[in-house]
C-alpha cells in the first residue's frame, strides 16, 4: 500500500509538472473561492481579458505593485477585463493584510491548487514561481503574457489595450 501511495504522489506531481502554463497555451481551468466565499471559475470568464496576479502578504515587491494594478483596474473599469489576485495565504492572514492595503481587484485566498497549475518547476520538480507573477489570458482562454518580478505590471497595460483593440497605454 505504501508503494502504491508513493507511486501515486510521484505520478501526480509529474502530471502537474507538465501542466506549466506557457505563452500560447490554453489556460488551465480552476475553481477557487474569493474572499466572500463565492466560487470563481476561470472557464466562466471566457470572452473577457483575465489578469491573474499571484502574490503574497510577505512580498515587498507585490506590495509596491498594488497601486499600479489598482490604476489599471480603474482604467479598464466597465470593460471586459477581470483582475484576480491569487495568494496561497490563508483568508485570516489576507483579511489582516487588507486592513492596511487596498486592492481594487478580486482576491482569491488559499490558492495553492491554482499555483500548482501555473507555477514552473525546476528539474527536481520543486515549485518555481517568482512573486508577483502575472498571467494575461485572452478572450479565447489562451495565455498571452507570463511575467514575474519587479516592475513587470507595466507591461500589462499595453497587452490589455491590444487585446481590447484599443492599443492604448500609459497610466
Amino acid at each position: 500500500m505504501k508503494l502504491f501511495t508513493a507511486l501515486f504522489i510521484v505520478l501526480s506531481f509529474s502530471i502537474i509538472g507538465f501542466a506549466q502554463q506557457e505563452v500560447g497555451s490554453s489556460a488551465q481551468n480552476f475553481t477557487q473561492a474569493n474572499m466572500q466565499g463565492e466560487d470563481v471559475e476561470l472557464a466562466g470568464l471566457k470572452g473577457k481579458v483575465v489578469i491573474m496576479t499571484f502574490w503574497s502578504t510577505k512580498c515587498e515587491i507585490c506590495e509596491s505593485e498594488i497601486p499600479k494594478l489598482n490604476k489599471l483596474v480603474d482604467k479598464y473599469k466597465g470593460q471586459d477585463v477581470v483582475f484576480l489576485g491569487l495568494t496561497m495565504n490563508h483568508q485570516p492572514m489576507v483579511e489582516n493584510y487588507l486592513k492596511k492595503k487596498t486592492f481594487k481587484f478580486m482576491i482569491l485566498p488559499n490558492s495553492f491548487g491554482v499555483v500548482l497549475k501555473y507555477a514552473d518547476r525546476d528539474k527536481g520538480g520543486r515549485l518555481n514561481m517568482g512573486y508577483p507573477a502575472h498571467f494575461v489570458i485572452d478572450q479565447a482562454g489562451e495565455v498571452v503574457l507570463k511575467t514575474a518580478g519587479f516592475k513587470k505590471s507595466e507591461k500589462l497595460d499595453d497587452v490589455i489595450g491590444n487585446l481590447l483593440g484599443s492599443g492604448r497605454s500609459g497610466l
